[in-house]
């Protein structure tokens, strides 16, 4: 009986555990922490910082979205009308990293950091830009 017992509550817990979906907190205008891990269009320090995202007139975070969705291993999982998150996941470890948008006046805050990890080697950076030649390219931001 005990064996039956232990099997169902561990059975149940991974269950609950492998279908949770976690509710983040929003992180988009904080500063990066000390880990290379995290890059932000509001983080003043070199290492941390890239250029700010101007906004066209035609742009609205439903537009960005879709085009940061298309991103690789992007999924978008939260949005309003000046916020969104798109869990960015990578093929090969599976690690998960948080894009973070937020519409502010006429720029564009935009986060991107690794959940795990001590370093994300250039990862962060590297989608980050890339986002800004789509944005470009649809004309949402300019150059």
């Amino acid at each position: 009986m005990k064996k039956l017992l232990l099997t169902l509550v561990s059975s149940s817990l991974l269950v609950a555990c492998s279908q949770r979906t976690e509710s983040m907190e929003d992180k988009s205008i904080a500063p990066c922490g000390d880990k290379p891990n995290c890059i932000s269009t509001l983080d003043e320090r070199e290492e941390f910082t890239v250029k700010p995202f101007i906004l066209t007139s035609s742009a609205n975070m439903k537009a960005i979205s879709h085009i940061a969705s298309q991103l690789k291993g992007a999924k978008l999982v939260d949005i309003n009308n000046d916020y969104a998150r798109i869990e960015c996941t990578s093929s090969v470890f599976r690690f998960v990293d948080d894009l973070e948008l937020r519409i502010y006046g006429n720029t564009l805050i935009v986060r991107s950091e690794s959940r795990t990890g001590y370093s994300d080697f250039g990862v962060n950076r590297k989608r980050v830009e890339k986002l800004r030649t789509l944005l470009e390219e649809k004309g949402l931001i300019s150059q």
